[in-house]
């Protein structure tokens, strides 16, 4: 399974849906893109700003991704030429339908060039996108 960066914030730090995704997600092997390095570290950070979280749950949080990534247990695919150059196809082919973020067709991209599927996303421009695509999603619907 693939997951995006929120994803992964999800599994750091208590937020809407944490719950649901550490049970699904519970001794699978998943993989990212190192694009996910930056993304969670602006995502922690962002989070001791706005206060949701304290500087030592934030150094908890990224030492946690850190062991996740040294242990295995969180594969990280590097990002290359290729995966830029399909980014831009993904971008091309979804956005004149989608407000697709540049960030999110790199996702995309190291998604399909690894064929580690499903996809597991949240944010609806990213699904709608994966769907054009015929990338498969998890959860195939979102819970409410």
């Amino acid at each position: 399974m693939y997951l995006d960066s929120a994803i992964i914030v999800k599994l750091l730090v208590k937020e809407e849906l944490s719950d649901f995704f550490e049970a699904s997600l519970k001794n699978l092997r998943v993989a990212t893109s190192a694009l996910s390095l930056l993304e969670v570290r602006a995502a922690l950070y962002s989070k001791r700003r706005g206060k949701i979280i304290s500087e030592t749950q934030r150094l908890s949080a990224w030492q946690a991704f850190q062991e996740k990534i040294m242990c295995g247990e969180i594969k990280i695919f590097p990002l290359n030429e290729p995966v830029f150059t399909k980014a831009a196809e993904v971008m091309e082919g979804c956005n004149l339908s989608t407000a697709l973020r540049t960030l999110d067709a790199i996702q995309l991209a190291a998604c399909d060039i690894s064929q580690v599927f499903p996809l597991c996303a949240t944010d609806s421009r990213m699904r709608a996108a994966a769907e054009k695509l015929r990338i498969p999603l998890f959860p195939e619907t979102l819970p409410v």
